[in-house]
């Protein structure tokens, strides 16, 4: 059965009066955005904003490596834990390539006897956490206990 010529009309009719309420929608979609842009997304900044004062924000990128991977978990956590607590911004734990350092030795002293031999495996395991705050709020962070055998390294550079 094919529709009547008044029932396509209609049809028409009612597709461009929801394209326009998209349009519309689209519009005030654009002036929230535009309205949030004036007001800084970071609660962070916002703060700052509120305060008058000037604290540089860094992007600090903290390298954790140990040969221990639960050491190495346990450290991770409790940094991003701690700096979700200050509600700063955090990307991570980039989990890096392992390293396996590896060495076959003979068994025997003297060389003499089976060719038999040994071979020792020694891992490294390596995260990223990257950071967006001031300085003192990451010493703040860092002043948790490390795990034995995790070495932390920071490095810190300016946003712009």
């Amino acid at each position: 059965p094919t529709p009547f010529a008044g029932q396509q009309g209609f049809r028409a009719a009612e597709s461009r009066q929801a394209s326009r309420q998209f349009h519309l929608h689209l519009s005030h979609a654009a002036m929230d955005a535009s309205a949030a842009a004036a007001a800084p997304a970071n609660p962070l900044k916002a703060k700052m904003m509120d305060e008058g004062a000037e604290v540089k924000v860094h992007k600090i990128r903290i390298t954790l490596t140990s040969r221990n991977v639960q050491n190495l978990e346990k450290v991770c956590n409790d940094l991003i834990r701690g700096a979700k607590d200050k509600r700063l911004k955090v990307k991570g734990p980039v989990r890096l390539p392992t390293k396996h350092l590896r060495i076959t030795t003979r068994k025997s002293p003297c060389g003499e006897g089976t060719n038999t031999w040994d071979r020792f495996e020694m891992r490294i395991h390596k995260r990223l956490i990257d950071l967006h705050s001031p300085s003192e709020i990451v010493k703040q962070i860092t002043s948790i206990s490390i795990e034995p055998g995790v070495e932390v390294e920071v490095t810190i550079a300016d946003v712009e």
